[in-house]
């Protein structure tokens, strides 16, 4: 009677059918609401046509190589979050599950604001916010109770809608990659580059909109020294492109195993880039609009985020001709980008759970976002949602990412050494080799970048509060949420994996995945550095 050695079993982990579908998940990942309401304003705000310069230098030196790290370890280890960490090492299944708690956090408060902007696409039609949008917004819309910690009060239109949002994105979690993601990035995305392309081009003849587009390009080199605007470039880049959250980690372990890491992931950032530049010709071109409109300068209108979007902008689609068709192409491209990268956002947590408890796709996104769609629809469809909102984007987004892609990188390249390993890995399945070059930015240059934005970042909140809120407030929605994070990070190792997961394999291992038509469990190239055979399987 033949055995078989569990860990020489085939994986039966689902794959992308195709480089172009991973690509359009990825991208859609990445082009989210930053791109659109945070980069304009951060670019202006930091030298304009001089911040392009800082900003490429962090594309180059940390932005991709962050990216190719990211790709290397889902790839790799062919997992989740807590199942890469978990083969890289038993001690470290934790980095995972904090990345996975980030992620949890940020999808709930996320749906929320996909919910308003599909919301504002309707009410573009008729500008049923009237005269004084920022009266509106903050008045009939959200009903919003600054002072309240919690108000119980339900907004029932919102609550709809966050509804809706969480139905369509369980749906297409809980099917299979191609036909749920897959599917839905390779539409979405292409709308969405189609939409934003006639508003731009729109904005671009509105009167006015030659002095937005000076005030965003026109250079001030004298920020170039200011260590200020290094710093923001790297905030914009790192927080843009969906490196550290460990969607990308998962990602890649749906991707064949004969697949062009490095390549993929430029295209994949130069596409990013390329919307934020887009994002802020459309922007400012119309904040010009306004300005002209109004006898004011540029600076006066200019503003980013939510006051952006839901004020700002309504105030423009008031003062135009067609309004209400801009309206339309606006909001709903923050819609669209915004499904997209919810959809990535809740892969973490769904393919996290399936993977611990080997339960099917189906039964992790309904059970997983379920419970999500519960917490997020109790918190952020009520009048005080805005409080809780802000507070939860800062700490999560600045703070959690930013925490945990120290932890990742600093256990990767130094505690565990295994920084040459994912470097061989990357090369024997790409066409574009990485160095030692690529070691130092990646393992010494971004850890020190970020701890220093990290322990900036906590003083300034420990010294200065945030935003005017009261310690109440960002104690129940900000420190409490990141000790959550932190306290499932140490007691979700506790539990075993169900299932045969081949956890502990040697550095050889392959992971039950066959590499370039390699027998699974047998040698591995990679362990010697050799390079594989040209890619076959990414086309």
């Amino acid at each position: 009677m033949t055995t078989t050695t569990p860990h020489k079993t085939r994986s039966t982990r689902d794959t992308f059918n195709t480089r172009f579908v991973f690509l359009m998940a990825a991208i859609g990942s990445a082009v989210g609401l930053g791109n659109i309401w945070r980069f304009p304003y951060v670019a202006y705000d930091n030298g304009g046509g001089a911040f392009l310069i800082p900003y490429m230098v962090a594309l180059l030196t940390a932005g991709i190589p962050i990216l190719w790290f990211d790709l290397a370890i889902g790839h790799r280890f062919r997992g989740s979050a807590p199942l890469a960490f978990r083969r890289i090492s038993s001690r470290w299944e934790g980095i995972g599950w904090f990345k996975v708690g980030v992620n949890f956090f940020i999808a709930i408060y996320y749906a929320a604001i996909i919910a308003w902007a599909a919301l504002y696409t309707i009410k573009s039609v008729t500008q049923a916010w009237g005269d004084d949008p920022a009266e509106y917004f903050m008045g009939d819309f959200l009903q919003a109770e600054p002072e309240a910690t919690y108000s119980g009060h339900i907004v029932p239109s919102i609550l709809g809608v966050m509804v809706l949002v969480w139905i369509v994105c369980i749906a297409t979690l809980a099917t299979s990659i191609n036909e749920g993601i897959g599917k839905l990035t390779s539409i979405f995305l292409p709308v969405l580059a189609v939409m934003f392309i006639i508003l731009v081009i729109r904005a671009f003849f509105l009167d006015g909109a030659a002095e937005g587009l000076n005030a965003f390009f026109t250079p001030d080199w004298s920020v170039l020294s200011n260590p200020s605007v290094w710093i923001a470039a790297y905030g914009q880049i790192f927080f843009s492109l969906s490196i550290g959250f460990g969607i990308m980690i998962t990602y890649a372990s749906y991707l064949k195993p004969r697949t062009n890491l490095t390549n993929t992931g430029l295209v994949t950032a130069f596409a990013n880039s390329s919307f934020e530049v887009l994002a802020g010709i459309g922007v400012f071109a119309t904040l010009g609009y306004m300005a002209a409109q109004q006898g004011v300068a540029v600076d006066e209108v200019a503003s980013s985020g939510i006051g952006l979007a839901f004020i700002a902008f309504p105030t423009i689609i008031n003062l135009m001709p067609l309004g209400g068709l801009f309206g339309v192409l606006f909001f709903g491209s923050l819609f669209l980008a915004g499904v997209t990268s919810l959809i990535s956002i809740m892969e973490v947590v769904v393919s996290a759970v399936a993977d611990k408890f080997n339960i099917s796709r189906r039964v992790s996104a309904i059970t997983v976002g379920g419970t999500m769609a519960v917490v997020s629809c109790v918190l952020f469809s009520t009048s005080s949602g805005l409080v809780t909102l802000d507070i939860m984007d800062k700490f999560t987004n600045n703070l959690g990412i930013v925490f945990g892609s120290i932890c990742a990188l600093v256990v990767v390249g130094w505690v565990t050494g295994r920084r040459r390993e994912i470097q061989q890995h990357l090369n024997a399945v790409s066409q574009f080799k990485v160095g030692g070059f690529w070691q130092f930015l990646t393992f010494i240059a971004t850890p020190l970048l970020l701890v220093y934005f990290l322990v900036n970042e906590i003083l300034t909140i420990a010294r200065e509060g945030y935003e005017g809120y009261s310690s109440t407030q960002i104690g129940l929605f900000g420190w409490a949420v990141l000790g959550i994070i932190l306290l499932a990070s140490f007691l979700m190792p506790l539990v075993a994996f169900r299932g045969n997961k081949y956890l502990d394999g040697m550095e050889t291992s392959d992971y039950g995945v066959p590499v370039g038509g390699r027998p699974a469990g047998t040698p591995n190239p990679l362990a010697t550095g050799t390079t594989a055979a040209p890619n076959t399987d990414d086309k």
